[in-house]
């Protein structure tokens, strides 16, 4: 037998690691798991566990986030709704059919919730205009409370119990976890948005994103929906047989009714400095988009049949705009997002300078709900934006930030496989999105 690596024996480790500490933290909970006994359920030292993980901290938002996304597509993966590509059942050899991505329609005590109001998304074709967007988020809610540690679920599902108070702890994560809930109430409003759209005319896709167009932005709406089920989460946990997964259905459905403010204008975007024309190699290194769970595109001269942007841009070249963003400056994302014109792609790169815990916390949260979204809504509504994980700092190197905090806000745009355009700092994201970029002359 071959020997393995250095690389394949720290990896073999990590997932012994792993699936130990999933063990240890189902079996006595965060605060009484003990690393010695994670240390010895994996034939490692202690020593050995913190050699993969700095903190006991780190570990658990580990372990959770491979619960949450428990294998990352390769940078060359395609995905379906509903395939094995973005399912993945085990933990390091030891199965588990309560991850996010295997939720069932099954409710334990409550029977099956596909049945129960289940009017389906595509009903929404023909219908008024926000009907569709409720069946939408009545299915995403369905998926979420699928998961809740209600008092006959197994014990899987209250190994995250502990999470709110690890980030009430620490006032940088508290930061940190509010940017992003932000980013995920984006991808939910955006899908929300292109919910609404479906079998309408073309030309409405794209007015929606524009922040000026009254009532076209569902987002303020989509963080009310993800606050309803964070709640129902936790005082699932906390006061058994309170929570009723019906009603939380019902409640966040209904919310696609209510009249919030839909107006979008950051108060800095005016005194932002506009990004600077420059003609740079672009070769970033090969990443993958945790949105829709295949290989992501930065901005290549040739784009992959499965591009999420809407086509060309007007002057015929595929351009995207990649915004290299800290974990406290995540909001910065939609500045972009609502900035670009039709055509330009938004990726997401998102960096922090604690990598060990962050991390994982980020994909945690981020990727969970892009679980939720390719589960719950039609393949044509999942957000055109990409999300990359750039733990490494890899792809934010390529985009010449060589060093990285959470704080950091670059934004660079890219045609045809050339860097065309820069801008740092706040406000960066929307300058590079919205700069006038003249197309070069054809003699």
């Amino acid at each position: 037998m071959a020997r393995l690596t250095r690389a394949e024996t720290q990896e073999r480790n990590r997932a012994r690691v792993l699936a130990a500490a999933k063990e240890e933290f189902a079996a006595r909970g965060y605060r009484e798991a003990r690393i010695d006994a994670i240390a010895e359920a994996a034939g490692l030292t202690r020593g050995g566990v913190y050699s993969n993980f700095p903190s006991k901290r780190a570990l658990y938002f580990a372990v959770l986030a491979h619960l949450a996304t428990p294998h990352p597509a390769s940078p060359t993966a395609r995905s379906e709704p509903g395939t094995g590509s973005e399912r993945g059942t085990e933990v390091a050899g030891h199965a588990d059919t309560t991850v996010r991505g295997e939720r069932g329609s099954e409710v334990a005590g409550h029977g099956d919730l596909t049945a129960w109001g289940g009017r389906g998304v595509e009903g929404g074709r023909g219908r008024d205009s926000m009907a569709g967007v409720r069946d939408a988020v009545g299915a995403f809610a369905r998926w979420w409370v699928g998961g809740l540690p209600l008092a006959t679920a197994e014990s899987e599902a209250w190994l995250g119990i502990d999470l709110v108070g690890e980030v009430l702890a620490d006032e940088r994560t508290r930061r940190v976890y509010g940017q992003l809930l932000k980013l995920d109430a984006l991808l939910l409003g955006l899908a929300m948005e292109r919910v609404r759209v479906l079998g309408t005319a073309a030309e409405r896709l794209e007015r929606v994103r524009q922040p000026a167009v009254p009532h076209g932005r569902l987002v303020r709406v989509a963080e009310a929906v993800l606050t309803t089920l964070h709640g129902a989460r936790q005082l699932a946990a906390a006061a058994t047989g309170f929570v009723e997964p019906f009603d939380v259905i019902t409640g966040c459905e209904r919310l696609v009714g209510v009249e919030l403010d839909t107006g979008w204008a950051p108060a800095h975007l005016p005194w932002a400095p506009p990004a600077r024309p420059v003609d740079e190699r672009w070769s970033p290194p090969p990443a993958v988009d945790v949105v829709h769970a295949e290989s992501a595109y930065l901005g290549g001269p040739e784009a992959p049949p499965g591009r999420r942007a809407a086509g060309p841009s007007v002057g015929g070249e595929y351009e995207e705009v990649v915004v290299v963003v800290g974990l406290q400056r995540v909001e910065a994302v939609e500045e972009a997002v609502r900035a670009v014109p039709p055509g330009v792609g938004v990726t997401a790169v998102l960096v922090t300078s604690d990598p060990a815990e962050f991390g994982p916390l980020a994909r945690l949260v981020v990727g969970e709900v892009c679980v939720g979204v390719r589960q719950a809504f039609p393949r044509e509504a999942w957000p055109a934006l990409q999300v990359v994980f750039d733990e490494p700092g890899t792809v934010a190197a390529a985009a010449g930030v060589t060093a990285v905090s959470d704080e950091t806000e670059v934004a660079i745009r890219v045609r045809a496989g050339r860097i065309v355009a820069r801008a740092e700092g706040r406000g960066a994201a929307h300058a590079a999105a919205s700069a006038p970029i003249p197309f070069p002359s054809r003699g």
